[in-house]
């Protein structure tokens, strides 16, 4: 791979990393619990994977291209981001010092985090529009292969971000549980806002 292309590439994803939104939201209330912040974090960076593969595969490519498959994507992942916001806003997750995410609480957090990140259309959306731009046409790597590449460069950002964001958050809210309940509901409505503008900008489109 070109290391010119590669190095912007790391550059324009640290700045979609770091721009809060589902996945923040989602890494920071994972944070108010013990042992829950890897569990999600892995949920998380497994939907981007996906949304990587998908890509590679050209199936990104068609599912652009029938509005109804897109449509019914955007409806899935605002519901589930609007499911998980609404659980926000009325239970926010208050931290509990040993606080034990056995093996079935942290499958569920997993699954979670890969429902924010994988049915959220915008993902497969941005490395459609994104990973392409990057690549290098000449080089002896198949172009599948380096968005693969690129994919996991973004992952790997994904994970340093996500994994700072959530230990921040137990660190700082941790005994702080007034301010935990207040940045769980403000996560919940990040979520709800954030599936509200899927079916707005869907309804817009339509």
């Amino acid at each position: 791979m070109n290391p010119g292309l590669l190095a912007a590439f790391w550059a324009v994803s640290v700045i979609f990393v770091i721009t809060p939104g589902a996945d923040w939201a989602y890494a920071i209330s994972a944070g108010m619990r013990d042992r829950a912040i890897l569990p999600a974090v892995a949920g998380l960076l497994l939907g981007h994977l996906v949304a990587t593969l998908i890509v590679a595969a050209g199936v990104g490519a068609l599912v652009t291209s029938v509005p109804f498959a897109l449509a019914a994507l955007t409806l899935v992942g605002a519901a589930y981001l609007l499911w998980l916001g609404v659980g926000l806003v009325a239970n926010p997750p208050v931290p509990v010092a040993g606080d034990d995410a056995g093996p079935i609480s942290s499958m569920r957090w997993m699954t979670k985090g890969f429902g924010v990140s994988g049915l959220n259309p915008k993902v497969i959306l941005l490395f459609l529009a994104l990973l392409p731009q990057f690549v290098d046409t000449k080089a002896s790597w198949p172009i599948p292969a380096q968005i693969v590449g690129l994919g996991l460069v973004h992952i790997v950002n994904c994970g340093v971000v996500y994994l700072l964001v959530g230990n921040a958050s137990r660190m700082v809210l941790r005994t702080r549980p007034q301010a935990a309940k207040a940045v769980g509901r403000v996560s919940g409505i990040v979520m709800i806002a954030l599936a509200l503008l899927l079916v707005g900008e869907l309804v817009i489109k339509t």
